[in-house]
């Protein structure tokens, strides 16, 4: 079992150059929630920093299969069945082991299952669009699940999120869950998204799009995209709740 020490120096500081601005009028919803002060940065307390840990008996056996963790016994979602991989990093490019990845999406026509979400498209009585796994011993995660499909959102006349999934990455401490989203290689919907284009820097914005990896494959079955998640530094994933205002 590899040994690994929990992070309890100094951590790297934030490329805040990284990040979109907090007011980003072309993303509507930060202009009401961008911070009208200069943020206040707080030391973090021991039980911050090491609590709680999660173990894997928390963990269903289908926790990490969304194809089949909301289906009817026999039955399965509808949609191009793809895998998730990849490895949670920190800093120093070093495996981060038993780390709780959360996800969540929508189904194959776009629509999530929320009493909220008002899209036409129907919604799949076999898929729920959530799950959750915990990393190993060298930082790996995987999970099956179905292409979700894009959507129409109201923040402009015809603006369109494209296809992507929502992440939760949950450390050894309570301040330390980040929250990103995936999106997946050769869309040409995400240069058109208005979030994604609050983002300044295109290496950024690289970070969030997941790679096909035909290497990966299940013939016959589920295609594979590898997504690797980078916690902090100058290689770091963009994430969503890093960003003040959130």
């Amino acid at each position: 079992m590899r040994n690994v020490k929990p992070e309890t120096g100094g951590f790297f500081q934030r490329v805040r150059s990284w990040h979109p601005p907090a007011f980003a009028p072309g993303y509507k919803s930060t202009v009401v929630r961008s911070p009208q002060r200069a943020p206040i940065s707080f030391g973090n307390t021991l039980s911050e920093i090491t609590g709680p840990v999660f173990g894997r008996e928390i963990l269903g056996p289908l926790d990490n299969d969304l194809t089949l963790n909301y289906a009817k016994p026999g039955e399965s979602a509808i949609g191009p069945r793809i895998i998730v991989y990849g490895q949670v990093l920190d800093e120093r490019a070093r495996p981060v082991p038993n780390v709780l990845v959360e996800f969540w999406q929508a189904n194959a026509g776009g629509r999530y299952r929320h009493k909220k979400d008002g899209y036409l498209a129907p919604l799949d009585p076999n898929f729920g669009g959530c799950g959750r796994t915990i990393t190993d011993e060298d930082g790996n995660y995987s999970f099956l699940t179905i292409q979700p499909g894009a959507y129409p959102w109201p923040n402009g006349i015809n603006d369109w999120r494209p296809a992507h999934i929502h992440f939760s990455i949950f450390g050894h401490g309570f301040v330390q869950r980040l929250i990103t989203q995936m999106y997946f290689e050769g869309d040409p919907m995400i240069w058109q998204c208005p979030i994604v284009r609050t983002i300044p820097d295109k290496r950024a914005i690289e970070t969030l799009v997941a790679a096909l990896d035909m290497e990966a494959t299940v013939p016959m079955d589920a295609r594979a995209y590898k997504f690797d998640i980078v916690l902090r530094g100058r290689r770091s994933t963009m994430f969503e709740n890093k960003l003040e205002g959130n």
